[in-house]
């Protein structure tokens, strides 16, 4: 942690200097959690439209890789370290959290292996470095939920969304194509395989920029795009239909996509990652 503090603080200072901040204050973002040597670029388009001066909770949403959860669970722990600086766990909504009976505690095993939220916390101590002593975080393992669970619990933080103090990290990665994942959907009519596979997330993308749960279900029914953060998502897109519901006028964009290389045949492989924020109007 000594030598990776300032040398990560310099790659992350690198990244967000090359972005624009158009979509700022974002009250949520969709953000990747691969290798920054993978995503780190494409995730500052994300992080730069968080404004440290408002934001005073960040929620931080991120699928499960290694444990079947059938619910979405919380960490059993006080303080996230990260080579910037600790994160502080927001004991106080755990508690709201806690009392509804909708979450279980992930071990500390399952916490520590756990990347999809790991990954947001250096770009969240970075986005909020200018006031790292008044925010707290509120880490979500989110689990494989179905429909009518992503639902209850869209209603449940749809609450927290509506808080313009509050921000939404969702954590997500793209497609995964390849042999490697079981995913080799082609469509030739798009060209290389590289051109099938952007077309194909671009797809997902704009059912995600309607703000379309259902839509949204529906894309990946059909195509079964292995979007590995497609129920935080779908938690996301149903908290912010509740919130339409009652009202609310928000816009969702993205603002960039990437791929980890292009995959020209069947035995390449890729991870597509795309950065985008969501604005309440």
């Amino acid at each position: 942690y000594l030598f990776a503090g300032p040398q990560l603080n310099a790659q992350l200072e690198g990244w967000l200097s090359q972005v624009q901040s158009t979509k700022r204050p974002a009250r949520a973002i969709i953000a990747p959690h691969a290798g920054y040597t993978y995503c780190g670029s494409c995730a500052a388009h994300a992080y730069k439209q968080v404004d440290p001066n408002i934001t005073r909770k960040i929620f931080i949403l991120g699928p499960s890789h290694h444990v079947p959860l059938s619910r979405c669970a919380l960490s059993s722990v006080d303080i996230y370290r990260t080579p910037l600086y600790d994160l502080r766990i927001d004991q106080k909504i755990y508690a709201e959290l806690w009392k509804t009976g909708m979450f279980e505690r992930m071990s500390l095993q399952t916490d520590e292996d756990e990347h999809s939220i790991e990954m947001h916390l250096p770009y969240t101590a970075k986005a909020m470095e200018s006031h790292k002593d008044e925010f707290t975080i509120i880490p979500v393992l989110v689990g494989a939920l179905s429909e009518s669970k992503e639902q209850e619990f869209g209603k449940l933080f749809s609450k927290y969304l509506a808080d313009p103090s509050n921000l939404f990290v969702v954590s997500s990665d793209f497609c995964h194509w390849g042999q490697r994942f079981r995913y080799s959907y082609y469509d030739e009519s798009q060209g290389e395989i590289y051109r099938s596979i952007e077309h194909l997330d671009k797809m997902g993308m704009s059912i995600i920029e309607q703000l379309d749960p259902v839509s949204f279900s529906n894309y990946l029914k059909k195509y079964h795009n292995t979007i590995c953060g497609r129920h935080p998502i779908g938690v996301l897109l149903n908290a912010i239909n509740e919130l339409q519901k009652n009202g609310m006028n928000m816009s969702f964009s993205f603002l960039n996509y990437a791929q980890s290389s292009q995959c020209r045949n069947w035995q390449d492989s890729s991870v597509s990652y795309a950065a985008g924020a969501l604005m309440v109007h």
